[in-house]
């Protein structure tokens, strides 16, 4: 896809990412898609397959570069005190910006971002205006429907964070007088992104045949919806949502470092990954450059261009013996559990290992690890919600439940390491969680959101320049405002 040509599928043409194509079997057969956009919707919306090829057509979307590479990494992670640009020093220098919190309304990647969340949510729009109409299985179409809902909702949570009021679309325009709207207020959205994830948890299953893995499921929709919650501080519903998903079959993965390879993609641990794939027979699906961005740069064989590196400060947050530092944090010079030499000449001294695929699976021709998925919600995740929440109402005995069920994995079966958080003072007890946050979810693009909503920014991002009144959201893309004549207007300070 052209991704530079995305403002007419943000305001609505009825242009269908070809993920329409006929799709063949393989691991993830529902994303062998073509990104290139073909089919005139005027011949389409009319049949059940019509339906299944547009909502694949989302999830093909989802592993593009907007979604998973530059623009999400500057937007969602290189801010934050984990992670730092990397790379050579003058590659990509821009992203510094995000880094030092000097970007303005025209650095590189912001309209990206903005863009890529757009591109996701005209695309469900489009489902959820034209599916039902179609006459197809009812409980299929229903599912279907509640895919496109909860993936809009995950676009609009990445860009309430990142921007705070934005334009709140909920159809594709039916008249040019409907494509210029502007921002609507951050509680609006929020309301919104929890309806549509109530309505998606209601009709999506809990789980799916092999055929299907990596779709939403009702677990996910659960799990988003505590994680909005939290973002509210509305903790009732967090403890009450992440207690339903904690009866749903879920469970941590037991081998924290194996738990991110591709063999182990869509575990027991999974809430929702963005699945990518890359198929022999189609270059053009085989598009995420998630993990090629973040591979060790400078190594023998290539691996990847070394952005969104680890920090000294996230290597120092780990307590002695535990096995996540080692599992999340790819050393210069180390040899990998899969027996790969990582060069000690390599440009970078840390690279993201969550995000490294063996030099094995690494086809010439291709993206490096272009079939790495990306982990967007994971069980640990829901417990340390749950401990949170727990902590907040008053529950000090199951938010240490939680909260010991994660470090003691941790521990990776070795004695006298990661010892199980014992407080019930609950300042000190949120402290222990923030704590655990920041380890187990660490180069996952939650850190930087997460200080934020903790109300601590000024104290852990102002070295680095944060400012409390403006640096809480990023700067509305230049790009948009102009677009809109003005419709969209700009946050402070920028």
């Amino acid at each position: 896809m052209n991704y530079k040509n995305t403002y007419i599928q943000k305001i609505g043409m009825l242009t269908i990412c070809s993920s329409l194509l006929v799709m063949s079997a393989c691991k993830k057969s529902f994303l062998d898609v073509d990104p290139q956009a073909k089919q005139p919707a005027v011949t389409f919306w009319k049949t059940a397959d019509d339906a299944t090829a547009a909502v694949n057509s989302i999830y093909g979307n989802l592993r593009n570069w907007a979604n998973t590479a530059f623009p999400a990494l500057a937007i969602e992670s290189i801010g934050s005190d984990e992670a730092e640009k990397g790379s050579s020093p003058n590659d990509s220098s821009y992203m510094n910006e995000y880094d030092q919190f000097t970007a303005s309304s025209t650095t590189i990647q912001l309209n990206g971002f903005w863009e890529g969340q757009y591109q996701n949510i005209n695309l469900c729009n489009q489902v959820l205006d034209n599916v039902p109409g179609i006459s197809m299985d009812a409980s299929l179409k229903a599912r279907y429907l509640a895919e496109a809902k909860f993936v809009r909702a995950y676009s609009y949570f990445r860009l309430v964070r990142a921007f705070g009021d934005i334009p709140l679309r909920l159809n594709v325009p039916k008249d040019p007088s409907e494509f210029n709207i502007p921002r609507t207020p951050k509680a609006q959205v929020y309301a919104a992104i929890e309806k549509d994830l109530d309505e998606a948890a209601a009709a999506l299953p809990q789980s799916y045949p092999a055929a299907d893995l990596g779709r939403a499921t009702k677990g996910a929709a659960l799990a988003l919806h505590a994680k909005v919650a939290m973002y509210l501080k509305k903790w009732d519903q967090v403890l009450s949502l992440t207690n339903t998903v904690m009866t749903l079959g879920y469970d941590l993965y037991p081998n924290f470092e194996q738990g991110f390879r591709l063999n182990h993609e869509n575990n027991i641990e999974s809430v929702f990954e963005i699945q990518c794939e890359l198929l022999l027979n189609n270059k053009d699906a085989s598009n995420s450059q998630y993990s090629q961005v973040q591979g060790a740069r400078g190594n023998t064989p290539d691996t990847g261009w070394g952005f969104n590196v680890p920090t000294a400060a996230l290597e120092s947050a780990y307590e002695a013996g535990d096995v996540r530092r080692d599992a999340t944090i790819l050393y210069r010079g180390e040899t990998t559990p899969e027996g790969d030499a990582i060069s000690n000449t390599a440009d970078n001294p840390m690279y993201n290992q969550k995000a490294y695929v063996p030099f094995n699976k690494i086809i010439t021709g291709f993206n490096q690890g272009a079939d790495q998925n990306v982990r967007v919600m994971r069980f640990a995740e829901v417990l340390l919600m749950n401990a949170e929440a727990a902590n907040e109402q008053g529950n000090p005995t199951l938010a240490k439940t939680s909260l010991n069920r994660v470090r003691a994995r941790a521990r990776g079966g070795a004695a006298g390491v990661v010892p199980d958080v014992t407080t019930s003072d609950k300042d000190a007890l949120r402290q222990a969680i923030w704590k655990e946050r920041f380890v187990e979810l660490a180069m996952e693009s939650d850190r930087y959101f997460d200080v934020i909503r903790q109300g601590r920014a000024t104290t852990v991002f102002g070295p680095k320049g944060w400012k409390a009144g403006k640096n809480e959201v990023w700067p509305i893309p230049s790009q948009e405002i102009e677009k809109s004549a003005g419709t969209i207007t700009q946050n402070p300070g920028y």
